[in-house]
């Protein structure tokens, strides 16, 4: 585990109602902390009204946050393998069709890349000069 985010859960811990070693780290309140909180009832009770509160519309789902670390994984640069072993996926071929579409400025980058190594090297002045011709 990254030790950030372990230092985060153990602060989390200490801050928390249900804080003993035979504590969940998210507890139940109705077990007082000796069943977790489901994960329906924590977006149900935290993650929903979490989002309503920030302005987000959209229905907000567990998957949502699964294509969202496979988006940040891969804008961070990430290999596919390693996007594929944090999703748990079998087989590549899922990871890439399904949960990591081309994210934008790089798909912008890729493009610019290709025409500088089969286009004519243009300037900023010279493309609006013939854009306005």
């Amino acid at each position: 585990m990254d030790a950030g985010l372990a230092a985060l859960l153990l602060d989390w811990r200490k801050k928390c109602l249900y804080n003993q070693e035979t504590d969940y780290v998210f507890a139940s309140a109705e077990k007082h902390g000796k069943q977790p909180l489901w994960p329906r009832s924590a977006m149900s009770k935290h993650i929903r009204p979490a989002a309503k509160k920030a302005g987000i519309v959209k229905h907000v789902r567990w998957h949502v946050f699964r294509h969202l670390f496979a988006t940040l994984l891969k804008g961070n640069g990430e290999d596919v393998k390693t996007v594929q072993e944090s999703l748990r996926h079998a087989d590549s071929k899922v990871t890439l069709d399904t949960y990591t579409p081309g994210l934008m400025p790089v798909k912008r980058e890729a493009q610019r890349k290709v025409i500088a190594m089969i286009g004519p090297t243009w300037t900023h002045a010279s493309q609006i000069t013939a854009a306005s011709a």
